[in-house]
């Protein structure tokens, strides 16, 4: 007989951050749904940040500049702080199309975000350091648990959109080392206004001036949305509306989302060029490079301002159109009586409703006690597969949910609102 024990029933010892990190909610939950459409069942899926490629396919131009790449074999390793061309054409997006002016080396390309969010919080928090950050938000609690740092929640709630205000975030702002923001923030879709991040970031330089130059506060500015706003809906950043803002603030974009490029992984950050510099160090012990021929087709493609233009007016128009006619729908489902409220869009490609079912009782004579309840039922009697806002940290108590529409076909939006319908009909 064999003394050796079975790895499948052995815990052997993992680093105490691998032991008590909890892995992606969203991915995890997507992953179960799929397989339950495998298996048969008709389940409208709008759980992922996604796009589904057969109605959202990436622009035809880039599509062609990366076949182009492979084929002039562009395929060895890619400069560490990634190629200079697309540098020097991502600079100039973010000058064209946001005012920013910064240097080609103040940014940095990585293989999507998030390795340069991951990036930011190593270069910047050190264990026990406080990072702020609202709740619900996407992932915040995960990477200051990778960090070592501690986690500050500020829970925020549908009367300011979700979005944080000032007075929330400055009671932490003489001991936190980071504050982590996002506009238009996944997962509710909404956006910043004007005088929310005009407070916030006299709040942060006024608290640096006391702080000093050796104990900076900075922000983290996911903007990865930020061509995604509807409605009249504008865009705002921190350095435009305060450019004392300049040294403590941290930019994470990409390409994923403004151009359904999520599979391409192509992502950039900027920021003060010290902080840069650290992060492209990380970042190159990790080799979480874009690939080069996907780096220097984005060049070429961003090179091409009308095609670039053409393609972001498309992609809002499908987008909000998609938004709208969910919000419409669920509107009309309050109006009728039915325990459901909405946020109106104005970003991204998220819908944030709310269903408040919690008490609710079933043909079958359950009771909905909770949010995971509430999930279940919507699954199983509408089709109907949503994140539940506790997946983003907020309180298990909350019955809002984020809805993505980037799989969404328009033709059976229609056929969506009958299957919820029908199902909450059948609560007492």
């Amino acid at each position: 007989m064999s003394n050796s024990t079975s790895s499948s029933t052995t815990k052997t010892r993992v680093s105490q951050m691998a032991e008590n990190l909890v892995g992606s909610e969203i991915i995890k939950l997507s992953g179960e749904i799929k397989e339950r459409i495998k298996a048969g069942q008709d389940i409208h899926n709008f759980t992922i940040g996604d796009f589904n490629p057969a109605l959202f396919p990436i622009p035809q131009g880039l599509e062609d500049e990366i076949v182009k790449a492979y084929r002039a074999k562009q395929t060895n390793y890619p400069a560490s702080n990634g190629v200079l061309e697309l540098r020097i054409e991502v600079a100039q997006f973010i000058k064209q199309k946001q005012g920013l002016e910064y240097s080609t080396d103040d940014f940095l390309i990585s293989g999507g975000a998030r390795p340069l969010i991951h990036a930011a919080y190593q270069a910047l928090v050190d264990q026990d350091d406080e990072v702020v950050f609202p709740v619900p938000s996407w992932n915040n609690n995960h990477y200051t648990h990778m960090a070592h740092g501690k986690k500050v929640m500020v829970e925020t709630s549908p009367d300011t959109n979700f979005m944080p205000v000032v007075e929330q975030l400055q009671p932490h702002m003489m001991t936190a080392r980071l504050i982590a923001l996002c506009s238009p923030l996944n997962p509710t879709g909404t956006i910043f206004s004007k005088e929310q991040l005009e407070a916030i970031c006299e709040a942060v330089v006024a608290a640096n001036k006391l702080r000093g130059p050796e104990n900076p506060l900075y922000i983290m500015f996911d903007q990865i949305y930020w061509t995604l706003c509807y409605d009249g809906g504008q865009h705002f950043d921190p350095v435009s509306l305060n450019p004392e803002m300049r040294p403590y603030t941290i930019y994470i974009d990409g390409l994923s989302k403004a151009f359904a490029a999520t599979g391409i992984r192509v992502g950039w950050a900027f920021g003060p060029t010290h902080i840069i510099a650290k992060m492209k160090s990380i970042l190159g012990h990790i080799g979480a490079w874009a690939p080069k021929a996907e780096q220097v087709a984005t060049a070429a493609f961003l090179s091409k301002a009308e095609e670039v233009e053409s393609y972001i007016g498309w992609i809002k128009s499908e987008l909000s159109e998609r938004l709208v006619t969910f919000y419409d729908g669920f509107t009309n489902l309050k109006n009728d009586g039915f325990p459901v409220a909405v946020i109106k869009p104005q970003g991204a490609l998220y819908l944030t409703v709310k269903f408040s079912l919690r008490g609710k009782e079933t043909r079958e004579g359950t009771i909905l006690e909770n949010t995971k309840d509430i999930a279940a039922f919507l699954l199983n009697e509408g089709g109907l597969a949503i994140v539940p806002f506790y997946a983003f940290g907020a309180s298990e108590d909350s019955e809002w949910f984020r809805l993505s529409v980037g799989t969404a076909d328009k033709n059976e939006i229609s056929e969506v609102f009958r299957k919820i319908k029908a199902a909450l009909s059948t609560l007492k």
